[in-house]
C-alpha cells in the first residue's frame, strides 16, 4: 500500500518507463513514452504535469522530462522490485513472457517485507541447487497425485 506522498500504480509504472527511455536512449519524448505504455499522449501529458507537480520529474520545453532525484530514486525501488521478482520467477522456469505478465500483476502489491523474503528465498535456492530440486521435484509429484474425491 502507498505511504503518503508515494505515487500511485500508475504513477510508478510512468516513472519507470520514464526511466527506462532516459537510460536507453538519453531523452524520452511524450511520443515514446506513449508508445511504449500503449497510451494516448494526452494521459502522458497529463501524468507527466502530475509527476512534475509532485516532484518526480522537471519538464523544460525543447529539452524535454528531466528526472529528479526523487524520481530517479523511485525508478530506481521500482527497476529493483522487478530484479527481485525476476530472479526468484526464473529459478522455477518461468519462461520470459509469463514472468512479465506476472510481475507487472503483482509489482505494486507486494509489501517491502514480502519482496525481501522473496529476495532471500531466491538467494537460498541459488546457494543451495540441491533444495531447489528437492522442491521441484515434491512439486512434481504433488501434481501427479489425485486430488481430493469429491
Amino acid at each position: 500500500m502507498p505511504t503518503h506522498g508515494s505515487p500511485s500504480q500508475s504513477a510508478e509504472d510512468y516513472l519507470e518507463r520514464i526511466h527506462e527511455l532516459i537510460e536507453r536512449k538519453g531523452y524520452a519524448r511524450v511520443v515514446d513514452i506513449a508508445s511504449s505504455l500503449k497510451v494516448r499522449q494526452a494521459s502522458v501529458t497529463n501524468m507527466v504535469k502530475k509527476l512534475g507537480e509532485a516532484g518526480f520529474l522537471k519538464y523544460e520545453k525543447y529539452r524535454g522530462l528531466i528526472m529528479t532525484d526523487k524520481g530517479r530514486e523511485v525508478a530506481r525501488r521500482i527497476q529493483s522490485r522487478h530484479a527481485t521478482l525476476s530472479r526468484f520467477f526464473s529459478l522455477f522456469g518461468l519462461d520470459a513472457e509469463t514472468q512479465r505478465l506476472d510481475i507487472e500483476g503483482i509489482e505494486h502489491h507486494l509489501s517491502p517485507a514480502t519482496l525481501e523474503m522473496l529476495a532471500d528465498l531466491a538467494q537460498f535456492f541459488e546457494e543451495h541447487p540441491a533444495a531447489l530440486r528437492a522442491f521441484e521435484q515434491s512439486r512434481r509429484r504433488n501434481r501427479r497425485s489425485p486430488g481430493p474425491q469429491g
